[in-house]
């Protein structure tokens, strides 16, 4: 491929919206050649190359061979522990050091114990019996040499960039008869040592003047006896530098206990963890297990400088020290480095620990655990900069969520919002406040609202079906933010063909208005539409659609954001159907037994409160004339009410 033909290879996968192999965003991970900004070391019992072998037993000798190589100059002199195990120095030990003129320290509890060695040994030597290796001994002539030499080896192994190795004597009667070296061999449990790791990596990304860095360590994986559990020692320069972060990553997802000096540094594990000398645990979250998954994890994060990258073998303890580089000196702190006392001290490294805040593009949220505040003790209440903006608590949590153009937050940086937790903490009669500032990383993402009308408060996520629906897209892009457009927005119905609302800042359906937005500010672009999602009287509604917007500079597309809706079919009223059967048959069964009752009612008064005198017969030959009492009295009952009245 051509020198013209190279720099399209990024734009065409740009275009089909797949990023590039071992880039992310623009960032090509390149080996650091200059001063590394980290000193790793981690510890293994994998060497290069290594044997073990039956061969030396009888010869009264435990016989072990280690032949040392350096990538580059070591600064520390070689550590070389030689242990006996649980039965002691039972035979004569012999160690064989072949590191090219290195400058070695070897103790032992062994008084025996007979070195051969071309290192230069310091006087903290426990022995003095200690003989020079033959003239013009190379690798190649060592395990030649020892095998000649004394009949026999207990074990060989080459080590590349040891800080210390510890070497267990005693022999295996399991072992093979003879000493064949391997490549990546496995020598526990008669050797661990701990290695300089010298293949960092680093980039940057487009934007050169950015200062917030991450490290990041990838835990390759063990397939044979997996670890559950990775201590990591951290420690920085003395003077604090606050917008670092370092990702952990292990497809094992151990537990990881950190140990943390003079640091003031956010985290991103993937598994549990813990932070000493505060041992709470803390859950991880589920983090990428490629290259280029963890470096768009960090931009996403808005670290665009990959200070390092370390893909090392699985080990359980991990030595990690972050240098003070030109990059970390020109960086503002804002955190200020943490008082001694105690009492201040605490909540700093906790909160950091914790790192409960969380913004979007217009809101910032903090949720505090009160099981996390265990340490701290005697938290009365929690505010940010303005102190009317108090979180909430209840018997689990403290709670606060404000809009970002609120409670004193800083937007004045590059993708973050900055501002200050106020922990106030009841010390005796008085109230103690201890202010924390921290940082909020704005996420360079786009954001979909649903709203159910055009005041557009209220988000929701409930669509109704035939009725006007409201749709907020916003982000943040610090760099260009007026040349941000919104390309397009679809939904998608299960079942149906998906359905193009906007395009290009136009509505693109039937139902669908572009409406005006609010102007942009701090670098944030919105942009605002309402449609109605029509669906025939007695058409079937899915239970769920989606809606999904893209976002991008000019025809490339940077963001794609989906969200998911439940829809809901208002088109009919709830009591449309009518009664059912055994509705009407059972109001018809319940009218007909209250009347029923009603009436036995009527009648039982009736019967019970009828004068005697009306019971008894009348005479049959009274007369029939018009002028009798009887008649006389009837024809009174019947035209006076009263009279009816006292009758009955």
């Amino acid at each position: 491929m051509g020198p013209r033909t190279a720099p399209l290879l990024p734009l065409l996968l740009a275009l089909l919206g797949r990023p590039g192999p071992g880039r992310a965003e623009g960032c090509d991970l390149q080996p650091v050649t200059a001063e590394p900004p980290i000193t790793l070391s981690y510890t293994t019992s994998t060497v290069q190359r290594g044997c073990v072998s039956s061969s030396s037993q009888g010869t009264g000798r435990d016989v072990h061979v280690l032949s040392v190589e350096w990538s580059q100059t070591s600064a520390f002199p070689l550590k070389v522990f030689v242990t006996p195990r649980a039965s002691g120095c039972t035979q004569s030990p012999v160690l064989i050091l072949l590191c090219g003129r290195c400058s070695a320290i070897i103790t032992s509890p062994c008084p025996d114990l007979l070195i051969h060695t071309d290192a230069l040994l310091g006087p903290e030597n426990t022995t003095s019996l200690s003989l020079k290796l033959p003239m013009a001994t190379d690798k190649g002539q060592l395990l030649a040499w020892a095998q000649d030499a004394y009949r026999g080896i207990t074990s060989y192994s080459e080590v590349r960039d040891p800080r210390w190795i510890q070497l267990r004597l005693g022999e295996d009667t399991s072992s093979p008869p003879d000493c064949i070296p391997q490549e990546h061999f496995d020598a526990m449990p008669h050797l661990e040592t701990e290695v300089f790791f010298h293949a960092v990596k680093g980039c940057s990304h487009g934007d050169a003047q950015s200062t917030r860095a991450a490290h990041i360590v990838h835990l390759q994986p063990k397939p044979s006896s997996p670890i559950t559990e990775v201590n990591l020692s951290l420690s920085c320069p003395k003077r604090a530098v606050s917008n670092q972060i370092l990702i952990l990553q292990s497809r094992a997802n151990p537990t990881w206990s950190l140990s943390i000096n003079n640091c003031d540094i956010q985290f991103l594990v993937s598994g549990n963890y813990t932070i000493m000398p505060i041992s709470v645990g803390l859950r991880g979250e589920l983090l990428p297990d490629t290259e280029e998954g963890l470096v768009a994890k960090a931009f996403e994060k808005n670290y665009s400088v990959i200070a390092s990258y370390s893909s090392i073998p699985a080990s359980s303890r991990i030595s990690l020290e972050i240098q003070e580089q030109e990059m970390a000196r020109r960086v503002p702190v804002t955190t200020p480095t943490a008082p001694s006392s105690t009492i201040t001290q605490l909540p700093h490294m906790l909160l950091f620990m914790l790192h409960p805040w969380k913004c979007t593009d217009e809101t910032m949220e903090i949720v505090i655990a009160r099981s996390h505040l265990e340490p701290i003790k005697d938290v009365v209440n929690i505010t940010l900069r303005d102190i009317s903006c108090q979180a909430e608590k209840n018997a689990t949590h403290f709670m606060l969520k404000t809009p970002l153009s609120h409670c004193g937050t800083s937007l004045e940086g590059r993708g973050h919002a900055t501002n200050e937790l106020i922990l106030n903490l009841a010390k005796g009669a008085e109230l103690q406040s201890v202010r924390v500032a921290f940082q909020c990383n704005i996420p360079r993402e786009l954001f979909l609202r649903l709203f159910p009308t055009a005041a557009f408060e209220a988000p929701q996520t409930e669509l109704e079906v035939n009725k006007e629906a409201f749709v907020q897209a916003s982000m943040r892009w610090e760099d260009h933010p007026a040349d941000l457009q919104l390309k397009e927005c679809w939904l998608v119905v299960p079942g149906r063909e998906p359905v193009l609302l906007v395009q290009g800042g136009e509505a693109r359906s039937v139902g669908v208005a572009v409406l005006e937005a609010p102007p942009s500010s701090h670098g944030r672009k919105v942009w605002r539409f309402r449609f109605t999602y029509a669906v025939p009287e007695g058409g079937r509604v899915p239970f769920s659609a989606n809606l999904k917007c893209k976002a991008g500079l000019q025809n490339n597309t940077i963001f794609e954001k989906v969200l998911v809706v439940t829809l809901k079919d208002g088109w009919q009223p709830p009591n449309n159907r009518g009664l059912g059967l055994a509705a009407v048959l059972g109001i018809t069964f319940g009218a007909f037994l209250i009347g029923a009752l009603l009436t036995a009612g009527l009648w039982y008064i009736y019967s019970h409160t009828r004068p005697i005198s009306k019971l008894q017969p009348v005479s049959s030959t009274a007369p029939a004339s018009e002028s009798s009492s009887t008649n006389h009295s009837i024809g009174s009952t019947q035209s006076t009410p009263c009279s009816t009245s006292s009758m009955a």
